[in-house]
């Protein structure tokens, strides 16, 4: 956590933006001085425009904690940007995704804004789009999140009676599907799972960096459902990310090297 707010005050827009922090209460009892230890640092947090910390009285676990605190939110604003606390954002995080949102704000079809990229072999356009919405640094608008469908199962069964479970494992290179079964079954406790579905359904779109913004340090098998690998290990953005104007379309290229991508990363695991 103290890394994710260390990188996130080093973006000059910090002192512009509303933190608004959610702090979930323990789950047991031997987690209690490791939540407090975490709240007395945010007791003392500075370097932002204003800083609210909302520290929940009883465990809601990680989906519910993130699906409230963005209901919450955009009860008051407009857009949102989420970044969990093992998510480590570049110099130019908030650039990019301050800027991002007010482009594609009026544009119906897009429906997320995300800031990580996977290391893949093939170059990456500056940006691209993608089809469904994604998690690791990530933004969105009130009309968006409202597309929302947080019942698992009739995600599920809309996916199977389209016969899109193919294509929502990004041509059997991904087991998306599966991962809506295990949330279903109670084997994992997804939010972000049901997010993509709920979009891809839809057809929206979700704008991703060609290099990435933002470094997930939670895949060392000490977050809740993350393995140990270093798969997903990037080399972070060295400068500003541009925004060319493209086409409010899906990315052939990057579809294709995102497969690519997940099949090496499978075959190393």
């Amino acid at each position: 956590m103290q890394l994710a707010l260390d990188g996130l005050r080093e973006n000059y827009e910090a002192q512009f933006t509303p933190l608004i922090i959610y702090s979930d209460a323990p789950r047991c009892k031997k987690d209690e001085d490791l939540v407090n230890e975490v709240r007395s640092i945010l007791d003392d947090l500075e370097g932002f425009y204003s800083i609210k910390v909302v520290k929940r009285k009883t465990n809601l676990g990680l989906s519910q904690s993130i699906i409230s605190g963005v209901n919450e939110v955009l009860e008051e604003y407009e857009s949102i940007i989420v970044l969990e606390d093992d998510i480590i954002p570049s110099p130019f995080f908030l650039k990019y995704m301050n800027e991002a949102l007010n482009k594609y704000s009026v544009i119906d079809r897009v429906g997320c804004i995300h800031a990580y990229s996977y290391p893949c072999s093939n170059p990456l356009p500056d940006t691209f789009f993608l089809r469904g919405a994604d998690c690791w640094g990530w933004g969105t608008w009130k009309n968006a999140w409202n597309l929302f469908e947080e019942n698992g199962q009739t995600l599920l069964d809309k996916i199977l009676k389209s016969q899109l479970s193919y294509e929502f494992d990004q041509d059997g290179t991904f087991p998306y599907t599966q991962m809506l079964r295990d949330h279903i079954n109670g084997l994992i406790d997804s939010w972000a799972i049901r997010w993509h579905a709920s979009l891809f359904l839809l057809d929206k779109l979700c704008l991703y960096p060609g290099l990435s913004l933002v470094q997930n340090i939670g895949c060392d098998s000490s977050g809740t459902h993350s393995l140990k690998t270093n798969n997903f290990h990037v080399n972070l953005s060295e400068t500003p990310n541009n925004l060319p104007d493209i086409p409010i379309e899906e990315c052939v290229s990057a579809k294709n090297a995102f497969q690519a991508f997940f099949r090496q990363a499978i075959l190393k695991n």
